[in-house]
């Protein structure tokens, strides 16, 4: 049986599923549901200082975008940081440790940009045996345009100067969530390793307005009439989430940081895609609001049958293994040649693969054989694009083959160069060339 613990930065749980801090870890009554389910870990809903309470909308809090089948892709959410008192929050969180020592329990934090207020909140997180903490550098909305959240996740110098902070007055391992507003996600992360953090967390989500009401004008959610820019989570966002993972992975300045991958994990194989980029564990929201905490059992059972199957014992065996997969677009390899090949037995003459490569691709389909209606790849006009693996709506029915080195490719009418799957020392690769001249 695969071993599905996990130890991030010093943190152990049974498993490397978190729930991130949310809605769905705001009261002592959720988290205790979410352990009984299964979850290894959760983020207690982000805490704020001492001061004016927070006041959330009473109101609508969530914009939706619906798939086919009304299936959820995307959630929009205006609600702010807990708004229940620091003091009732801090001791539910106590008790729960208690309850459940074995699970994971972090204290996501957002106070104000001052030092005095980070030295304040931290003995008191600490006091309650929580594993650790969670800088919340990343909401974009409500508390961003109080100077907190997004707004100081978005200077790299303030992350680097709270981190500081943090790791001077506790013990905790400190986490540092990042925004993925912003246009290089590096910066922050490069920033939060030179204030010393132990890990970062990514992405948080994404500043949106999911639509608008056409008969009243307003935004959705609409609030008495009014609406406003939210944050955007949920499947729709995992490319995004993964592209930002990656590039902290791979990143020279940040490799070796622990992340923690957030953004539209819904399956065990989401969870193992941000697993081989480079995280050491996923954090789940969005899931859990639409389908309930037990999906994390079907995460686990997921997770579990795969490395079985592939023979992986340990979450280690699979952390970071894509990353030296990614690359910059300048290095891919100009000589590997494939085409799109259609399963006749599996068609059914939809026409789709047809009308998207004729009116936006390649004219590289037919639709027609001797006056029957048939769809054929014409392999002097097909680049490979794949376009057409993508809209058919018949899994596998359309597949990429690669031609064999030494095959004529009749588009070009060049012969496929034999030395293709040599890539990393073929004398056309930018970095051979360079390592040559050097």
């Amino acid at each position: 049986m695969a071993d599905l613990r996990n130890n991030f930065v010093g943190i152990k749980s049974p498993n490397p599923f978190w729930l991130a801090s949310a809605p769905p870890t705001d009261k002592a009554y959720n988290v205790e549901r979410a352990f009984k389910a299964g979850w290894g870990g959760v983020v207690w809903k982000t805490l704020g200082s001492e001061g004016p309470p927070v006041v959330n909308v009473n109101g609508p809090r969530y914009g939706a975008i619906w798939g086919a089948d009304r299936r959820l892709l995307g959630l929009n959410n205006i609600e702010l940081i807990t708004d229940r008192p620091l003091q009732v929050n801090l001791q539910e969180m106590k008790q729960v440790k208690m309850n459940w020592p074995d699970r994971a329990l972090i204290a996501s934090i957002m106070v104000p940009c001052v030092e005095e207020e980070w030295k304040a909140i931290l003995p008191l997180v600490e006091e309650t045996g929580a594993d650790g903490i969670e800088l919340n550098f990343g909401c974009p909305h409500g508390m961003s345009e109080r100077g907190m959240g997004a707004a100081v996740g978005q200077v790299p110098e303030y992350i680097e100067m709270v981190v500081r902070w943090c790791k001077q007055y506790t013990r905790m391992p400190v986490i540092t969530k990042l925004t993925p507003n912003i246009t290089d996600i590096r910066k922050p992360a490069r920033a939060a390793k030179a204030g010393g953090t132990d890990a970062v967390s990514l992405i948080n989500t994404i500043n949106s307005i999911v639509s608008v009401d056409l008969d009243s004008f307003a935004p959705s959610p609409t609030v008495d009439g009014k609406g406003t820019h939210g944050g955007y989570c949920g499947p729709a966002v995992k490319p995004i989430a993964l592209n930002m993972v990656a590039e902290i992975a791979r990143d020279p300045e940040t490799y070796g940081l622990p992340i923690s991958g957030i953004g539209g994990v819904t399956t065990w194989r989401d969870a193992a895609e941000f697993l081989a980029l480079g995280a050491g564990n996923v954090q789940v929201c969005t899931a859990a609001m639409t389908y309930g905490f037990k999906i994390v059992q079907e995460m686990i059972s997921g997770l579990s049958d795969w490395m079985d199957e592939k023979g992986h014992r340990t979450l280690d065996d699979i952390t970071g293994r894509a990353v030296p997969n990614v690359t910059d677009w300048q290095y891919l390899n100009l000589n590997y040649v494939a085409k799109a090949h259609i399963d006749q037995d599996a068609c059914i003459k939809c026409g789709r693969c047809h009308i998207a490569c004729e009116d936006t691709s390649h004219q590289a389909i037919t639709h027609l054989v001797n006056g029957v209606r048939h769809f054929e790849v014409k392999e002097e006009e097909c680049v490979g694009c794949n376009l057409c693996v993508n809209v058919c709506p018949v899994e596998n029915c359309i597949t990429m083959v690669p031609l064999a080195a030494g095959a004529l490719d009749q588009r070009t009418g060049r012969t496929v160069d034999p030395t293709y799957a040599n890539w990393t020392t073929h004398p056309n690769n930018p970095v051979a060339q360079r390592q040559a001249a050097e």
